[in-house]
Formats: C-alpha cells, structure tokens, sequence
C-alpha cells in the first residue's frame, strides 16, 4: 500500500499533531472512494504516516491539500519580509473552499442564535461538516462566562477582543496560505519563518515579556510555521465540546496536576478518520494496545492569551 511519511510533524508538539489530524481529515474528505489511514513511526520522535491516498508523491499530497485548503485567488503578498493585501483582490472569492464555519463570527452570536445555527446546520446532509466544525467551536448548552455568546472551546487561545478574534485569525491564516507553506509543513524541519498570525498551540508560540529584550506584543515578525497552522485548524471537528456538570468541556482535556490540560495518542497501528475520532474521546482508554505514547500539555493564560506548555510524555 502507497504510503507517505510526513517528515516535517513531531508528534510530541501539539500543532504538529493536529496538523497531522488535520492532513488525514481533508484527505478522507477530498477521497470519499478511497481508504485514507494514519499511523506513527519512531524517527527519534514520532512521525505520521499517510496511506491510502491516490497522491504518489509528498509534492502531489500538498498539491491535493492545497486544493482543499488554500484560497484559489491570491490576495496576500510578502513584501519586504510582511505579508500585506494585493490591492484590489477579492477577499470572499479567497474564502470560496474554506469551512463555511469560520467565515463570518458565530462566536459572537447569542446563545439562542448559535443554537437556531446549529440546528439548521444539521437539519441537511450537504451541511453536515459545518455543523461538525461549529460544534467543536462552541456548545448552545451554556453561555460563555460574562457574556450571552455560546460557550468555547478549550482550544480557544484567543478571544473576541484581540486582533482579528478567533474565527478571524482563521480566514486570515487562510488567505494567506499556499501550497509552499504546506509543503514546509510536512515534509521540512521547522525554521519557523513564517509571519503571525498563529493560533498558538504550539508551545514555541508563547513568548513571555519577562525572557526578552523587547515586548513581544510589538514584535512585526513572530515567527511561527503557517501550513501548520492552517492544517490544525482543519482538525477541530475531532475535538468537539459537550456539556458535562453545567459547564462545557472539549474533547482530550481534563483538570491535571498543572490545571488545563490536553492529552493526545500516539498509536502504531494504520487508523482511519473515525477511529481516531473514538480513540481521541476515550478520555482514560487512550492507552490501550497499539498505542505507542502518551503526551499531555497544560493550558495556561498570561496576559489576554491562552498558551500550552511543552509537552511531557506519559509512557
């Protein structure tokens, strides 16, 4: 069977690892025909492995992502080391394949009017991956904390208030995304070169005032690594919120000795998309036969950002 290694993924980093989450979802998605797995191999740390896939090479792989999550309209351009507007460029068309989820704020909506979305959403089959995304972004059980807004999820590092607000830092990562990037993604090592913004899940992100010459908040060029970002996104669906003892929680976190934490699998054997879905909402089931590691990451917020610690291994 085709397999593809994807070199660049560690999967002791968590953006990696929902960057790999995020390759195996839009790959089932884009070849519903076809059975896409995944499974880990040890390099000196853990490395995901595609098969299934009709793509031959890791070029024609990031070619078929690219398809499905990079705007087909360019309308970002780095000039001078920033990335700015093209003058004129049509930003709706670039969101013309992007989730419908994130195009426009839902998080800002009341509690009654996420859950009138919600249902609506799920009412047709061909609106069934966008109820799956805003499921994962939020719950219409309860409202968030000082707010009539629904609920967020655990994976929510930035709120309403801060630069473009969540769902906005995913139209904008999507923009700005090619196929380059992608490619840098999964198959190079990190050289973490790449402009903000960043959803800040990867622990290399946080960037602590106290440790610099300069404040970080001013600093143009926070390096972070941009087909990461985007592939993570494409990973939610896996982690969605429920309700549980009147609050919401999401999917792969529970209170630890740190507070907030996330833990996620390693597993050997090739799994496909909804088996991997299971595995991650086992909660304590996650070690069981075939899987390889355990890594767990607290969550923490110093400022008006959430950030997640380096991971630690549990095996």
């Amino acid at each position: 069977m085709r397999e593809i290694e994807l070199t660049g993924l560690d999967g002791s980093n968590l953006l990696a690892y929902m960057a790999a989450l995020g390759t195996l979802r839009v790959l089932t998605l884009a070849e519903t025909d076809r059975c896409i797995r995944i499974r880990w191999v040890e390099r000196g740390f853990w490395t995901p492995v595609v098969q299934g896939t009709s793509a031959d090479t890791p070029d024609g792989l990031a070619e078929m992502l690219g398809r499905r999550v990079c705007p087909q309209v360019a309308v970002m351009a780095r000039r001078k080391g920033k990335t700015t507007l093209i003058p004129g460029a049509d930003l709706e068309a670039a969101l013309a394949n992007a989730n419908p989820a994130f195009l426009k704020d839902y998080l800002d909506l009341s509690l009654d009017e996420f859950n009138s979305l919600l249902q609506r959403e799920c009412s047709h089959q061909s609106t069934r991956e966008s109820a799956a995304f805003l499921a994962a972004l939020g719950s219409d059980c309860f409202a968030e904390k000082n707010g009539d807004g629904p609920a967020t999820t655990a994976l929510r590092a930035i709120g309403a208030g801060n630069n473009d607000g969540f769902l906005g830092l995913m139209r904008t990562i999507h923009r700005g995304t090619d196929t380059g990037h992608l490619r840098h993604a999964l198959f190079q090592v990190w050289d973490y070169s790449d402009p903000p913004p960043f959803m800040r899940w990867d622990s290399n992100e946080f960037r602590p005032h106290a440790l610099r010459a300069n404040d970080p908040a001013k600093d143009r060029e926070r390096n972070n690594v941009r087909g990461a970002n985007r592939l993570a996104i494409e990973a939610l669906p896996l982690f969605p919120t429920v309700p549980q003892a009147r609050r919401i929680r999401t999917t792969a976190f529970q209170e630890g000795d740190s507070g907030t934490e996330i833990w996620w699998p390693i597993w050997t054997d090739a799994l496909e998309l909804g088996t991997v879905a299971s595995l991650l909402a086992a909660g304590d089931g996650r070690v069981r036969p075939g899987v390889a590691q355990v890594y767990r990451a607290a969550r923490f917020t110093e400022g008006k950002y959430r950030n997640f610690s380096p991971s630690k291994a549990t095996m």
